[in-house]
């Protein structure tokens, strides 16, 4: 069974989701947690600080992907740090 773009764009998502879940839970990553954290307290709901997050997992996946690197962890912290909540 095919899916369409937009379904599939769906549950490339979702798995995002679950990596962010991941790495909540992770020691590797406790950058995300503060991130998570940040946002909630600064406004922002729980379910929209995640996506968020992976939002930018996103990016910098897609960054590894296109420059045939390595997955750059420093990067996504950065990129965690400069997600601001709406005004």
């Amino acid at each position: 069974m095919e899916l369409d773009e937009d379904s599939a764009a769906d549950a490339f998502f979702k798995d995002l989701l679950d990596a962010v879940e991941q790495q909540l839970q992770s020691t590797q990553t406790p950058f995300v947690r503060t991130a998570l954290e940040r946002l909630v307290k600064s406004g922002m709901t729980d379910e929209a600080a995640r996506e968020a997050i992976a939002a930018c997992l996103a990016e910098e996946s897609d960054r590894m992907f296109r420059s045939q690197k390595a997955f750059d962890l420093d990067s996504y912290r950065k990129s965690l740090e400069r997600i601001s909540p709406p005004s």
